[in-house]
C-alpha cells in the first residue's frame, strides 16, 4: 500500500516513525513519473515488510520537496528512524528500487 503524504501526516508517519520509509515525490506532469508509477507500485508490494511506501506530490506540497532539497522528479528518499539515509534521482528499474531499499533493510 502506498500512502499519499503531506504535511498533515508526514511527521507522523515517516519523520517520527521508527524504521524503513520510502517515499516517491513527483508530479502529474512529469513523463518518468509516470513512468515509474507501476515499479514503485510492485517494489511496494513486494517489500511491504520491509519498509513503508508513501509519495508525496510536488505540486500539492511543494514545502516538503523543499524541506528535503528535492530539486529533480522522479526522485525516492530513504527514511531510516526519521532521518534520510539514501536517495534515488530519476527513473529507475524495480530491481535497482529494491536493492536500494534492500541495502537499509534489518
Amino acid at each position: 500500500m502506498i500512502t499519499h503524504l503531506d504535511t498533515t501526516n508526514f511527521e507522523q508517519l515517516v519523520t517520527n516513525a521508527p524504521g524503513l520509509h520510502t517515499v516517491r515525490f513527483w508530479a502529474e506532469w512529469c513523463g518518468p513519473c509516470r513512468m515509474m508509477a507501476p515499479i514503485y507500485q510492485q517494489t511496494a508490494t513486494a517489500l511491504q515488510e520491509q519498509a513503508s511506501f508513501g509519495e508525496v506530490d510536488i505540486d500539492a506540497v511543494p514545502e516538503l520537496a523543499n524541506q528535503f532539497r528535492v530539486q529533480s522528479i522522479p526522485t525516492v528518499l530513504l527514511f531510516k528512524d526519521g532521518q534520510v539515509v539514501d536517495r534515488m534521482i530519476g527513473a529507475a528499474g524495480q530491481s535497482q528500487l529494491q536493492q536500494l531499499i534492500q541495502r537499509h533493510a534489518d
